[in-house]
This record gives structure tokens, sequence and C-alpha cells, in this order.
């Protein structure tokens, strides 16, 4: 980014940097925070020729005029703030992680603000949040309480957004910015991701490649309404604004009471989209996902095998299929419980967590006790944050669920959202998975669904303060999780909520992976996870071969779903024995290539957004093994085809080529080439057959 300002200012500077990022703030002499440089790391003695540049974390109600990152309100009506540099402070966390906080202060009110800023050095990664503190003596109001604002001057801005619906998550789409605002937002509250996801991208000066270019990617770990607001003013500057959805979210601070924003996460990349992807993928598998570098486990579903139409007959025979396929877990999905109300469809039971006797006579110990003699994991679906109305929770607490007095109750999937800000709530949500692992140790494994935005938004807990729902709902859910990770540190968990509905990675700190999309149409999925892989690293896109698209082959679908999470929703018994064979044989492939897919590093080599192809390479970090994934999906009648050429080799080091994963033939070489090659020349490896796949590895001598 440019310099802000050509005026040479002497001031207090304050720099965060990364191995290859620096951002750079600057207190004049009248104290306040600016920022003057946010780009490519340079040299100490080049930072002295910036300028000043704009005030770093503008406030409501006095000099600024657009729209700012906080707007308290004062008990005596004046809504006006002035920050004043205090001191600032810089920690070693560990090797490679540095936070500095910088201390603000209005010196009328006192009103305290700290920005909290952490660099991840070798991942060029900085997070940023705010710490506001009430010491004015009297409550006050935060009406907008940003986490973030960055500044830029470029000539010209191009954002990417990363928006959909159910089924159709994560769905790219760019656009230029001019003078004024474009805001990126959500209000579902609980299910909060369900329309977009909360990642944005933005290209400085020309739209940015994967390749070359210059980018910023940010993302709010918050689960629940987030905004990201995008305004350029007359001198075309842009400033952007993070945080949660100030949206019927004003929030009462009591005297001395601190309100801590969630984290804003960003990196710049000079060398394209590319670098910056893997700069969150190596930061999330280090630093944020729970067990982030540790394995992940393939699995069988059975929800579109059965749906909830099945009994212990029918489970025990999936975990033998389990065992079959050669995956490490079966997962048994909704309509498990409910005796007065039993869940066999999706309008009562949610919310009574007891086994079905009628269903499940033996509980679960009859499916547990077969895995164990297998060697097949068991794990389970829940969700525990809703409730039906045909419940036994909701008629004995219909006032734990969240609905409007003297309103008709609108539910969503026939359900409710249980109101995670009352304390009471929290308790009995833990105590669904603590029960359940109490009562049946051997699980392995919890599929955590949210199938509900908040609808009838009204608290029967909080009294006066509903403004503060949206916000203690979330805190609310994370207090349980809190509680879980605390007594149950080693049981991964799935976070759910109808597919992308929940995709931040403040929930990944809790859970080792997220449900993509209930979009399992392979074409469809190679678009959903094209778009979460800009900012998700595979290991935690769970991607399962299912049925959707019936024409679609097998292999196909399975090649899809091996670029992330491995799993399988499907009656294995409706495959030839040549098709069961390949499975089984692409189950180990997969195992074998772990290390590049789940573990290394991801280059996009063509988009599925550019035509009728899209492949992607993976490295594993030591740089000796690789995977191609190819996949012509509707290639026109005589297409012109082109070489694609690899990234991230050793340009002096020479690789074998191995054409794997076949159908109904073993691996074949496909060829030798030196690493240069490999990168300015390429290989042929497109087709022009529609919805056909290949998978290469790559062996380095």
């Amino acid at each position: 980014m440019a310099a802000l300002s050509a005026t040479v200012f002497a001031a207090v500077p304050i720099t965060v940097s990364t191995d290859n990022v620096a951002l750079r703030y600057m207190v004049g002499d009248d104290g306040t925070l600016c920022q003057s440089y946010f780009g490519k790391r340079m040299a100490d003695d080049s930072y002295a020729s910036l300028g000043q540049g704009v005030e770093a974390f503008t406030t409501h109600g006095y000099t600024d005029q657009f729209e700012p990152a906080l707007h308290i309100n004062h008990a005596d009506n004046n809504s006006s703030l002035i920050l004043k540099y205090v001191d600032h402070k810089v920690e070693e966390v560990k090797p490679g992680v540095t936070t500095t906080t910088i201390n603000l202060a209005d010196p009328v009110y006192n009103d305290a603000v700290s920005l909290v800023l952490t660099a991840y050095a070798p991942e060029d990664i900085i997070t940023c949040h705010s710490v506001i503190t009430n010491n004015s003596g009297k409550d006050i109001e935060l009406e907008k309480y940003a986490s973030s604002m960055l500044h830029f001057y470029a000539p010209e801005y191009y954002l990417t957004e990363f928006s959909g619906d159910w089924g159709r998550e994560a769905a790219m789409s760019s656009q230029p910015l001019r003078f004024g605002k474009k805001v990126i937002d959500t209000k579902l509250g609980s299910r909060a991701n369900a329309m977009v996801s909360p990642f944005f991208m933005l290209s400085l000066d020309k739209p940015a490649t994967e390749t070359a270019g210059d980018v910023v990617l940010g993302t709010l770990s918050w689960t629940g309404n987030f905004r990201f607001t995008f305004e350029i003013d007359q001198m075309n500057r842009l400033r952007v604004i993070s945080g949660i959805n100030p949206y019927y979210s004003a929030y009462r601070l009591k005297k001395g009471e601190t309100f801590v924003t969630p984290d804003f996460v960003f990196t710049y990349s000079d060398k394209g989209v590319g670098q910056a992807s893997r700069n969150f993928h190596d930061w999330a598998r280090n630093h944020k996902v729970k067990d982030g570098n540790g394995d992940r486990l393939t699995l069988l579903n059975n929800w579109e095998v059965t749906g909830t139409d099945f009994n212990e007959e029918k489970l025990v025979n999936m975990m033998h299929d389990a065992k079959e396929l050669g995956v490490n877990m079966f997962l048994l999905d909704d309509g498990w419980f409910g005796n007065k109300y039993p869940r066999d469809n999706d309008l009562q039971g949610l919310g009574d967590w007891d086994v079905m006797e009628k269903k499940l006579p033996n509980g679960f110990a009859p499916i547990i006790e077969e895995g164990k003699k297998l060697g097949v994991k068991f794990g389970l679906w829940i969700e525990p944050e809703m409730v039906n109305p045909k419940s036994e929770l909701y008629d004995k607490h219909p006032d734990w669920a969240i609905t409007l007095p003297n309103r008709d109750i609108v539910t969503k999937r026939n359900q409710l959202v249980l109101d995670m800000s009352n304390p009471k709530v929290q308790d009995y949500v833990f105590s669904v998975v603590d029960k359940l692992l109490t009562d049946w140790p051997d699980i392995a494994y919890f599929k955590w669904d949210c199938n509900a935005e908040i609808t009838n938004i009204y608290s029967h807990y909080l009294g006066k303060d509903q403004q503060h729902l949206y916000v203690d709902h979330v805190r609310g859910l994370y207090n349980v999780l809190d509680r879980i990770k605390a007594k149950y540190p080693d049981v991964p968990m799935m976070m759910c909520a109808s597919g992308g509905g929940r995709c931040d990675f403040q929930g990944l700190e809790y859970f080792t992976e997220f449900w993509t999309s209930d979009d399992t149409d392979p074409v469809e999925r190679i678009f959903i996870q094209y778009g979460m892989g800009h900012f998700m690293p595979s290991k935690v896109l769970c991607a399962h071969v299912a049925r959707w698209n019936g024409d679609v082959k097998i292999k196909f679908r399975t090649n899809v779903a091996m670029m992330g999470k491995l799993g399988f929703d499907y009656n294995i018994h409706e495959w030839d024995g040549k098709e069961l064979a390949y499975v089984k044989q692409a189950v180990k492939n997969y195992e074998k290539l772990k290390p590049a897919i789940l573990d290394g590093d991801l280059y996009r080599l063509v988009s599925p957004y550019d035509g009728n192809h899209a492949v992607n390479q993976f490295m594993s970090k030591d740089g000796r093994l690789g995977a191609i994934f190819t996949f012509d999906i509707y290639p026109r009648w005589g297409e012109h085809e082109y070489n694609v050429k690899l990234q991230g080799l050793d340009p002096n080091a020479r690789y074998d080529i191995f054409e794997i994963d076949r159908f109904e033939a073993g691996d074949f070489k496909y060829g030798e080439y030196t690493g240069e090659y490999l990168m300015e020349v390429g290989i042929p490896i497109l087709t022009g057959y529609r919805l056909h796949s290949r998978v290469y590895e790559i062996r380095k001598h």
C-alpha cells in the first residue's frame, strides 16, 4: 500500500510486522494514533520517509465524517469520543508470535480503548481486536464497536465476496469499489453464515491472480453476526471496518466493565491470492484449529442411506460396511433419540437426548461393541442448541427458547433456537454432551449441527437488555464449548449448520472440521470447496461421496471428496464389484496422500470459474510428495487442450509423475521431469471428456 501522506512528520512509531508484512502506526504530537502504512515489509530505515497517515481507529461525533469504528453513547447524551495515545507495549507470546497492545483513552470521559494486534511471523498473519473499558463512572452504550479498521490508498480496489445460500455456499463474485460504501453482513444469529461466508478478498491496483498482484484476505473469528464495511472517501482512500454486526446489538457497559471484540484475521501478499491462502492455511493448522496438525478420521455416515428409518440391525450392518470401505469411523446421524416424541422426522423430539427405545432397545452398545471387533470407531450426530416445540424439553421450559411474547411463533425447519445467553440453558447444553460421554464413553466423535437461524428475536432471560442477545448468545455458546473442551479435550467434533452455515475460525478452536455444504453434487462441490479453500485448509473441509447428480460416476465423486476431509454418505451395496474395489483402493490412496492434501500447500492451478476444467495441486511441506487432482467438467467439443503448469517445486530437482487412482488399472508412470520443466512448460493433463477426473502423484527423487 502506498503511504497515506507525503508529509514528513516527527512522531512515535509503532510497527507490527511479520516476516513479509508490516502495519505501521504513528502517534502525532496531538496524541492521535494514525496508520501510515500497510503492505510488504520494508527495511527499518525506509519507514522514516512515511508521513503521519490517517486516524487509525475513528470515532463517532467529533471530526470524522465517515463510518466510524467506534460509537459510544454516554449517560449525559454526549455521543462523541476522542481517543488519545496513552502508551503501548510489545510482548513475545512464543517464538514467532508477538502481541502489540496500543492503549488509547478519552481525556474527558476516561473511556479506554486498547487495540491488540498479534503478528504470526512465519505465517504472515496479523490478528486485531479492540478492548473497550467504561471508566466514565456511569453506564455507557456501545452502539458500534469494531474489531479493526484498516486504511488503503491505491488507484483502484477490487472486492471479492463469498456469498450464496444453502447448497451453494461460498460462491465467489468480484466487483470494483467506487466512492461510497459496500457492506457485507449477516443478521441470522446462530446459523450466521448461511447467506455469506465471513471472508473477503481485496485486490489493490488491479485484480490479483493466483500468482501475482497485491491482495489482502480478511475474516472475522466470530460464530455470529458480522459486518465488513468498505468505504471510499472523496480522496479515493479506502477504510475497511470489520467486527460484530452492530444491528440490534447496542451493548450497555456498566461502570468498570470491559467489552472484548473478536479477532479480525488478515494477511497481505504481493505474490497473488495463492500465497495469501497458504498463509491462512498454515496459521489455521499451527495456531487456531483444534488439533490443527493432527490426523483426521475418514468415515461412513448413514444419513443419505437410511435417513431416520433405521434400527439396531441396520446400524450394525453399516459398521461392517465401514470396515469394508476401510474408513476409520461410522457416524450415526439424526433420528436416534426421543421417546415421548420419537424423532422419526424433523417435526418433533429435538431437545430430548435420550436414546429411542423402539429403534435402539439396547442403546448404542451393540453398535459400539461390533465396531470394537472390527476396529471401527463410533460417532454421533447432535443438535443441542435447538428444540422442537413438540418435545419434552419445550413442554418443561418454553422460556428457554428464543420466542417473542404476544406473537405467533415462527420456526425454521420446525425448530427454535435455545437462548444461549441464559446460564441454565448453557448448563443444559453442556449436560447433553457430558451425559452422552458419561453413559457412552466410547463415542469417538460428534457431528454438532445447527439447522436454524434465530427468529422471534427475544430473550426471556435478558429482560431490558434485549439488544445483548445476538452477542451474549454467541458468548454463551463459547462458554459451553470451553467446558466441553476442558473436560473432553481429545474428542473431535464437526461444526455443522445445514452445511456451511458456520465456517469461522473461532468456532474451529473447538471443532476439528466443519461440514462444508449439504450439497454433495460433486460438480457443485468443486466450486464450493474452491471458494472455502481460499481461507480454510483442506483438513477442515468435510467432503463426502454421496448420490447427488446421477450423471457423475463414482471415480469423479470420490476424487472431489479426496480434496478435503474424506467421508462417505452412501449405500455401498449399490456399487458393483468394480466400483467397490475402486473405492476401497481410493481410500488407501487418500491415506497415502494425506501429508500433501491435509497438511501440505495448496496450489489452485486451474479455476472452475475460468471455464470447463479445474485442477488443484497439493505438495507436502517437505516437498517430496504431491498430488494433482484434475477435473474435466463440461468441456466443449473440439476445445483446445493446453499444458497445465505446476507450482511450488524445486526447479533443480527431478520428479516422477504417476497417474494413480485409476478405475480399472493400476498406477502407471506418466513421466519424469525436472521441476523447472513442470513449472515453465507443464504437462497436458486436461481432456475433452465430460465429468472425467484423474489423480496424479508427484514423487521427488
